[in-house]
């Protein structure tokens, strides 16, 4: 028991005689040598994530239709589990658009560079993320024909193409990506079930979400609504956004960081936008177009994994 109680004090003095060495920096810009009483000031700040993204939290949530009188498919509701994500607090704008991809390809529904940018396929959401990946030095997420390297892919496809629909996602890159659907749904539900809103932070469209009703026939400068719980702006209205997932049919069962049926013919969009009815920018509402297919109605917003 002696022994114990020297080795303790030999330990705390060996800490005392370490701390006596440090220096300590406040807000006056001077530096201090360090006292035992900055101990209780000292705090420890979390690694902040990517510029503009929010940090959605691992979670299960209950995914479709749980509010009554949507669209059959989105039933059955089931549980769906995720892990923690990056989640873009806006839509890619036109801006972020013509700076990677050194054109604007929006017109005649809002146009500059804080609009949302539109008139963008899901095929030329995949080009973007992965040279937009590759600028910022990360590690870019698709692989066409075994290369992640958007030059050796060719252009843009403007009709269906199967070497395209057989890219592959590696889904621990920390490069930009398309989110799932699931993943999508959870961040436009504030990554909880409570309050169960109707659209993505509120139960009030307007408040939210430019649609039909309040955007005068056009897209609107993002982040001027109301964000949702987790800070993200936009997630009902302004424009669709493509996600990862082929369009097939929910199932029953619970499941864990599903990423969308194996094929199909129709990619998935979600969100509504400045067209749409308020029913099409609920969070659980499902819409699809071919991934060739662009109109003033589809935008994207990035994903990244949070490794």
């Amino acid at each position: 028991m002696k022994q114990s109680l020297i080795i303790l004090l030999l330990v705390m003095y060996s800490v005392i005689l370490l701390a006596a060495q440090l220096i300590v920096h406040t807000n006056d810009g001077v530096q201090h040598p360090f006292n035992l009483s900055d101990i209780a000031s000292i705090t420890f700040a979390a690694e902040p994530g990517p510029e503009n993204f929010v940090q959605v939290p691992t979670g299960t949530y209950t995914m479709g239709d749980t509010n009554g009188g949507g669209n059959s498919d989105e039933l059955p509701t089931h549980s769906v589990t995720l892990n923690s994500f990056y989640m873009s607090k806006y839509e890619v704008t036109q801006g972020d658009y013509q700076a990677i991809m050194g054109s604007n390809p929006a017109s005649g529904s809002g146009v500059g560079a804080n609009y949302p940018v539109y008139n963008v396929s899901w095929y030329s959401t995949i080009k973007y993320c992965n040279l937009r990946s590759i600028y910022d030095g990360l590690t870019p997420v698709y692989s066409i024909n075994n290369s992640t390297d958007p030059a050796s892919w060719g252009d843009v496809p403007t009709f269906n193409s199967n070497a395209w629909n057989a890219v592959t996602c590696n889904w621990t890159a920390n490069g930009y990506r398309l989110p799932t659907e699931a993943e999508w749904e959870f961040a436009a539900r504030g990554g909880t079930s409570t309050p169960d809103y109707l659209y993505s932070g509120s139960n009030d469209v307007n408040v939210v979400a430019w649609y039909t009703s309040n955007s005068s026939s056009s897209s609107h400068v993002v982040g001027n609504k109301e964000a949702n719980v987790l800070g993200i702006y936009d997630m009902s209205g302004n424009v669709y956004e493509w996600c990862w997932d082929w369009h097939g049919d929910y199932s029953s069962n619970p499941s864990s960081n599903p990423t969308g049926a194996s094929s199909g013919s129709t990619r998935e969009l979600r969100g509504g936008c400045w067209y749409m009815s308020a029913s099409n920018c609920r969070v659980s509402c499902r819409d699809w177009s071919a991934p060739y297919n662009i109109s003033s109605r589809f935008g994207f917003r990035l994903c990244r994994a949070a490794n």
